[in-house]
């Protein structure tokens, strides 16, 4: 089986959420448990960190990936979704899966995977559990897919959880309240091991307390006990400076991050509070802290977020896509110098949309756009959506089409952003 065939299978045969949405969702560890004991329990063989939250937890996965790569450990990271190449879900040293270990690990499994019928997302979290013990990684940085509690990464043990924020997503499937999404991430809230809580929130702060409680597991609330001051962006490098304060400690700590968004101030504490809580378990010193933030990319070769396409204009995509994510991006979009602005935008066609086009603003020129996945929202249906909240312009049947006639029309001292959904900036990269 060659490497195209074995991808389109995995495509093709198992039901994966990031193409058709709700219906792959299968609300059960049960396959996940199967998968796993068929293999040997690979994910009993080294150390993990979990990360879940709304928003932020791809970025923080990456950053916490890079320190424990600068601090000389063997580093697995599992996240989801990829954007361009399937294998960048499974990475080790920020090394891609090789082709030859997707081939056999399906080949070896096709008993079983057609036995079974697991959803895409509960296949691939076996072969990165399978292909970290073969390769006697010290500890893996685990990525949450959807909720938790029920999500097929949530058979490991880890010595650190980590949850960065709720927001307003996939809320047909976790609940329609803050406190019912709490209920669905803190579900990775393991007995007696210690969990990172991003960011206070009002709704959510006593589930996260309680759940910790029960579990007689050490909770800490990042936000309580660090804080971050963010640089403006310089945006020739994409690069921003930052200092991060130690509250508890009157320690100060001052780096530079190439990711350069506004919303990575809340990361950046989620990740300094959980090498503070690993203290003790792994050996990370604070050069490691800042070495790793900084070369995120270069280590874990992470994309799409605030990620500069080009200059003159200046062109910006990022994965944003939900209300809380979207309205950062936005906020930041209004404060760079420009003399115009167009937006090449697309959303899944479960999204709602009440909830975030009246975050975007009504004098930009829009490029309404469809990605290239079954679950992409009409750009027709999404232009006349539009309208009705004073958003103007064509419709487009792919991103590449819609990012050419805005690079056309765009002079040199406009500004193009690319996103609405982590499937357009795919297309776009």
């Amino acid at each position: 089986m060659k490497y195209k065939e074995t991808t389109d299978f995995l495509f093709s045969q198992l039901p994966a959420y990031h193409r058709i949405g709700k219906a792959a969702y299968k609300g059960t560890l049960d396959n996940s448990i199967k998968l796993d004991n068929y293999s040997g329990n690979p994910h009993r063989k080294f150390l993990s960190v979990h990360v879940a939250g709304t928003n932020g937890k791809g970025s923080v996965s990456h950053m916490i990936a890079s320190v424990l790569q600068e601090a000389g450990y063997k580093t697995g990271l599992y996240t989801s979704p990829h954007l361009k190449d399937f294998r960048e879900r499974i990475r080790i040293n920020g090394a891609m899966i090789p082709r030859d270990e997707v081939i056999s690990f399906v080949e070896k499994n096709k008993e079983i995977i057609e036995s079974l019928k697991p959803s895409f997302f509960e296949m691939t979290v076996a072969m990165a559990f399978d292909y970290f013990a073969k390769s006697n990684i010290d500890v893996a940085v685990i990525e949450v897919g959807l909720g938790g509690r029920l999500d097929s990464t949530n058979i490991i043990n880890p010595i650190l959880s980590v949850i960065t924020n709720i927001g307003h997503d996939h809320m047909n499937i976790l609940g329609e309240t803050f406190e019912k999404i709490a209920v669905e991430k803190a579900g990775i809230i393991k007995p007696s091991v210690p969990v990172v809580i991003s960011e206070t929130q009002s709704e959510t702060r006593e589930v996260f307390i309680s759940r910790a409680s029960e579990m007689k597991s050490e909770i800490r609330f990042a936000d309580q006990n660090f804080s971050c001051i963010l640089k403006e962006a310089i945006y020739i490098t994409g690069e921003r400076g930052y200092t991060v304060n130690d509250i508890v400690n009157n320690e100060s700590f001052e780096g530079i991050t190439a990711l350069g968004g506004d919303y990575q101030s809340k990361n950046l504490v989620a990740v300094f509070q959980s090498f503070r809580t690993l203290n003790g378990i792994l050996h990370i010193s604070n050069d490691n802290i800042i070495n790793g933030i900084n070369r995120v990319i270069l280590n874990t070769g992470l994309n799409g977020r605030w990620q500069i396409l080009g200059y003159n204009p200046l062109t910006v995509c990022d994965t944003g896509h939900n209300q809380e994510g979207l309205e950062y991006v936005l906020k930041q979009i209004e404060r760079i110098p420009k003399t115009g602005l167009h937006l090449v935008v697309g959303f899944v066609n479960d999204k709602d949309l009440f909830s975030v086009l009246p975050l975007f603003p009504k004098e930009a020129v829009y490029y309404f756009t469809k990605a290239s996945v079954p679950r992409a929202l009409d750009e027709n249906i999404l232009k006349t959506k539009a309208e009705e909240y004073g958003l103007h312009g064509k419709s487009y049947p792919d991103v590449k089409s819609a990012v050419a006639a805005a690079r056309t029309d765009a002079p040199a001292t406009d500004m193009i952003f690319i996103g609405g959904s982590t499937f357009i900036v795919a297309d776009a990269l």
